[in-house]
């Protein structure tokens, strides 16, 4: 069931809860000096009736609503009544940034005298974002040859030069060991500044490879264990979409029990459960999972690393992309080797028991965790066939990689494939293990399509026979679009290509020269970020200063973007959503293209093609659907405040040329549109004086 509402006058309060949120929003905006915003009153009231019903609740809040406020009021008084937490999940790491370190302690102090006790959020996320101090004191099982200044996780063998202490990844290293003994949480968003990623994955483990509470010795100490303890005493929770999943679909307990979630950033709910639950195999991995049993267990592992050998044979000649009809005998049978190998390595690395040495229970059931990752592994790829109840899909790939001084080196269609499975639709896994066990309100500036909400909620699993009843509520924006932005589209541009024409880059050079700086700019691809970086450098110089994603923590460069006027960021898609810079730091949102998936995206073409088999407009039901909605987002970078002005220029044609383009932009907020650059770097360069 659900009912559909856009007014956003606020509903009058039909409980003693609902008035109690709105007395406590009241205290809350009167003690911080905000102003009374009558959809972020709305929201209010609607969530707490929500937790109060058990009725499931979609919310579209625009920009500047203050939707976390709207939300962390009634999960703070629904924790007081129902003595158990309430989780709150982001998609991004920024936004969850932007709740610990200023929502929720800003809201936590303003209610100090209305709340009849202290209450507390806190924050969980996955095992690798923390330092492992077993790992960093020498006393983690190791690989062959692995250690700290040897052998690089991602398997990459570092010489003395790479890895000595003298070295740039040696000095990160060393400074971290330095770090661990005065950090209190080992979040690497805590380390500023940070740190490269390859230096990160000497000092922490991943979920797999962790030994856990009952076999580290090192456990009392754990930075990651003692996040969960106080997770455990917390009112709210705040963690990601991937732990969410994890947690409601594998009955891992890595959050505390709870009976109510707030997923913010719902837009990406989708996406991020897929990801969760996506499997991923090769010959390399099958071996890396022997060698680990054959150094930490007394097992024969021939039978695997056969098997692993047998696997790269048998997708050798698979073209990267989609695998259409599934495993094809030879295919199925290399699976079931690998499936039965790991399945008998199991089953003689049990232990025998009675072991007092924690460093060898602790590599076994590394070795055990690796093993058993394997068999799920290669036990769902064999169900991955097409039309079946539940499907799931199969892609090969051979990812590409940069280096300096070369630039992008596609992957090797001669090589052996990395192997993935993922299913073809997370709805049901959602309707079963989140609506099923929660009551759940979803949130994003981002949830309809035009007006309509079924999009999303159909693939979430929200329609159809069965569904939950549920709520939907646009509350709109306090924001004056049409006064306080511009969205140019270069209309003149080429079709952009693979690659950016220097049209383009001749276009963001004059936009930036325009702005004097002061630009987020968003693309599609890592290396589309990385090449437009290093043309602006070389073309403008030392000023405008320009980070790109990657140079350090994400937190990092967005908090030195926030803090340099004239500073730029470039980035991808984590950069599109979650980044919240008000003022005249961010007065250019660049987006290099319209956010189509790529035309090879496995998962993309399986769901289309479902679709279009199903007699729907796969194009638009999966490609346009998913660019409207991260353009929507990435446009929602630019104004934050009522008094904040800026440009959005998309340097993209087909926005203005296409016929889909009225689609898109009709889910934009309602700038001011432009075609004429002369226009808009007028408007910039005013933008820029204004400011001087």
């Amino acid at each position: 069931m659900t009912e559909t509402v856009q007014d956003v006058a606020v509903a009058e309060p039909r409980t003693d809860g609902e008035r109690e949120a709105l007395r406590l929003l009241d205290a809350a905006v009167e003690a911080t000096g905000g102003q009374h915003r009558e959809g972020q009153r709305r929201m209010v009231v609607e969530v707490m009736r929500s937790l109060e019903t058990g009725h499931h609740l979609l919310v579209q809040a625009g920009t500047g609503t203050g939707k976390s406020l709207a939300y962390l009021i009634p999960a703070l008084q629904h924790a007081l009544e129902a003595d158990q937490p309430v989780v709150v999940a982001t998609a991004t790491l920024a936004l969850q940034a932007q709740i610990m370190r200023r929502d929720a302690p800003k809201l936590l102090t303003a209610l100090e005298n209305e709340l009849p006790r202290e209450m507390s959020v806190a924050l969980v996320k996955g095992r690798s974002n923390y330092l492992c101090k077993h790992k960093i004191e020498g006393g983690f099982p190791e690989e062959d040859g692995q250690t700290l200044f040897g052998l690089a996780d991602d398997g990459d063998v570092l010489s003395a030069g790479d890895s000595g202490p003298s070295s740039p990844l040696g000095r990160e290293v060393l400074r971290l060991r330095s770090w661990a003994e005065e950090t209190d949480t080992g979040d690497r968003d805590d380390l500023d500044p940070g740190v490269t990623d390859r230096a990160w994955r000497q000092v922490s483990v991943s979920a797999v490879d962790c030994l856990g509470a009952q076999k580290c010795p090192m456990a009392a100490e754990c930075f990651s264990e003692k996040a969960r303890s106080q997770a455990g005493e917390a009112d709210v929770v705040v963690t990601n979409h991937a732990m969410l999943a994890i947690s409601a679909f594998e009955g891992l307990a890595v959050l505390p029990e709870y009976d109510a979630v707030v997923v913010d950033e719902a837009h990406e709910l989708q996406d991020r459960v897929t990801g969760a639950v996506t499997g991923q195999l090769s010959g390399g991995i099958v071996q890396a999972a022997a060698a680990s049993a054959r150094k930490h267990t007394a097992i024969a592992v021939e039978p695997l690393m056969q098997a692993g050998v047998a696997l790269d044979a048998a997708f050798t000649a698979t073209p990267t992309g989609l695998v259409p009809r599934g495993p094809d005998e030879v295919q199925q049978n290399a699976l079931r080797a690998v499936r039965d190998a790991a399945r008998q390595g199991l089953s003689d690395s049990k232990p025998s028991g009675g072991s007092s040495d924690s460093g060898a229970d602790g590599g076994r059931q590394m070795a055990r965790s690796r093993m058993q990752e394997v068999l799920d592994v290669a036990e769902r790829m064999l169900d991955a066939v097409p039309e079946t109840s539940h499907p799931e899909v199969l892609w090969a790939s051979r990812p590409g990689h940069f280096e300096p001084g070369t630039g992008w080196v596609p992957g090797d269609e001669s090589a052996a494939p990395v192997l993935y499975v993922a299913p073809l639709s997370v709805a049901g896994k959602l309707r079963e293990g989140l609506f099923g066990q929660a009551t759940a309100v979803l949130t994003s500036a981002t949830l309809a399509i035009g007006e309509s909400f079924n999009p999303v909620a159909g693939s979430l699993g929200l329609l159809g026979d069965g569904a939950p009843r549920w709520t939907a509520i646009d509350v709109g924006s306090p924001f004056d679009y049409p006064r306080q932005g511009v969205l140019y589209v270069a209309r003149h541009l080429p079709k952009p290509g693979r690659f950016a024409a220097p049209e383009s880059y001749d276009e963001l050079e004059a936009l930036l020269s325009a702005s004097g700086g002061g630009a987020l700019c968003l693309f599609s691809s890592k290396r589309a970020a990385e090449d437009a970086a290093a043309e602006m450098r070389t073309r403008l110089g030392p000023k405008p200063t320009i980070l790109c994603q990657g140079d350090t923590t994400l937190s990092a460069l967005v908090r030195q973007f926030a803090e340099e006027r004239d500073t730029c960021l470039f980035g991808t898609m984590s950069l599109w959503q979650g980044v919240d810079v008000p003022g005249d730091a961010c007065r250019l949102v660049v987006i290099d293209r319209i956010p189509f998936p790529r035309p090879d995206d496995p998962l993309a073409t399986a769901r289309s093609r479902d679709i279009s088999r199903h007699g729907g407009n796969g194009f638009m039901a999966v490609s346009a659907t998913h660019a409207a909605v991260r353009l929507a987002q990435g446009a929602g970078r630019l104004i934050r405040t009522g008094t904040d002005r800026g440009v959005v220029a998309v340097l993209d044609s087909r926005l203005a040329s296409e016929r889909y383009g009225s689609f898109l932009r009709s889910t934009l907020p309602e700038f001011w549109p432009t075609t004429d650059p002369a226009v808009v770097r007028g408007v910039l360069s005013r933008l820029h004086k204004a400011g001087d």
